[in-house]
């Protein structure tokens, strides 16, 4: 058993500290207070080459596994850019996942080369405000036309509608079939931005991650050529569960990252702030709890790194990611209230970050299931207890 990273893994991870170094607090502060996305990082990321990460070579990726794009998500939010930074760097873990997988060799030549490039951006329309989390209640249809399909319907919580290129979009083909709930669900992969026909994007006002909107999304006859359907009819569902546990170990990475940046905000403040002759750090009233999320963030990194690894070998991970998915997200919550408290009630001035770590940091939380499924999932799969929902 080896817990050491490659020397391959370590230059990756140096590489993105490095790049991130020039896009620290105060850049994310003011993207979040002006509500503007971070362009600049994104266009930084995309000419390293890192919009590739998980894409295959012969369509102009680096064709590294979860592993890999796990310790570039957990960077880049320890980094200072939290979630809205994660945000804007995940397509390439989840949203291409299953045109890669799934997608005709002309599907992907025409979409994956100009995604590696950082030439386009990538959003996902999969949850609606009827189904939430019962993704088999979908309303928004797709009905074919000829060499087209015409769509019309609605989508809630499209980070990055107002950005994107290409939109992964979840749609019903067909109205269910007997004893399956999922039956007629259909992926597509195609062009999209909020200036196209038949589209309506609204952003969601929201308590955090100002840096990366989130959308409601309406679609009204909207168009997509049939040749932008991934895969077969009825398949879509599937096609995405398949990639369910790679986005749960990306959410943990990002969340794991936000946590240690906020531990480690903490400490820095800590030692450098004297109350009653003491630096504050001295008491054990600010050292126990920062040790605690410490240990416990320490561990999740493990976790996370384990589901990762097996992830990347076929093998089943489905209790190891959403464990991991669960107790990063919950421990790094539990370590930036902790930060906030140790700033005192400077921890509430932006200024200082860690209220903004403290607000990102909910979304790990509750999207894109919350903890709830996720305890419900372990219960099931992990202690064989009756399903129970």
């Amino acid at each position: 058993m080896n817990f050491e990273l490659s020397d391959e893994q370590r230059l990756i991870r140096s590489q993105i500290q490095e790049l991130c170094a020039d896009f620290g607090d105060e850049y994310w502060r003011e993207k979040d207070h002006n509500h503007e996305f971070g362009w600049e990082f994104f266009d930084a990321f995309a000419d390293a080459g890192w919009c590739g990460l998980t894409i295959p070579e012969a369509y102009g990726g680096q064709d590294y596994g979860v592993f890999e794009a796990a310790l570039v998500q957990q960077e880049v939010s320890r980094s200072g850019g939290a979630m809205a930074a994660t945000s804007t760097t995940s397509h390439h873990v989840f949203s291409t996942a299953p045109l890669v997988e799934y997608g005709t060799a002309d599907h992907k030549e025409r979409y994956l080369p100009a995604i590696a490039r950082g030439d386009v951006m990538v959003c996902t329309g999969v949850t609606e405000p009827n189904a939430g989390i019962d993704t088999s209640q979908i309303e928004t249809y797709a009905e074919r036309d000829g060499d087209e399909y015409r769509i019309t319907g609605q989508k809630i919580w499209t980070s990055k509608a107002q950005e994107a290129d290409v939109i992964m979009l979840l749609a019903r083909t067909s109205s269910q079939e007997t004893g399956d709930r999922f039956g007629g669900l259909s992926l597509f992969f195609t062009e999209f931005s909020m200036d196209s026909d038949g589209v309506d994007v609204q952003e969601i006002p929201k308590a955090g991650r100002g840096a990366a909107e989130s959308n409601e999304v309406w679609f009204d006859d909207f168009r997509v050529p049939a040749d932008d359907l991934i895969g077969e009819e009825g398949a879509g569902f599937e096609y995405l569960l398949s990639f369910a546990n790679a986005e749960r170990i990306s959410l943990a990475a990002s969340a794991l990252g936000i946590g240690q940046a906020a531990v480690e905000k903490a400490s820095q403040y800590a030692n450098e702030r004297e109350v009653f002759g003491n630096k504050i750090g001295s008491y054990q009233a600010i050292q126990h709890p920062l040790a605690d999320s410490w240990s416990k963030l320490l561990q999740d990194e493990l976790l996370v790194q384990k589901a990762a690894w097996l992830y990347d070998r076929d093998r089943e991970c489905g209790v190891e990611a959403n464990a991991a998915k669960l107790r990063a997200s919950e421990h790094a919550l539990e370590a930036c209230e902790r930060a906030v408290r140790t700033h005192g009630g400077m921890g509430y001035a932006k200024e200082y970050d860690v209220e903004r770590y403290w607000r990102e940091v909910m979304i790990e939380v509750l999207a894109p299931i919350p903890n709830e499924m996720i305890k419900n999932y372990l219960a099931q799969h992990g202690l064989g207890l009756p399903r129970s929902y």
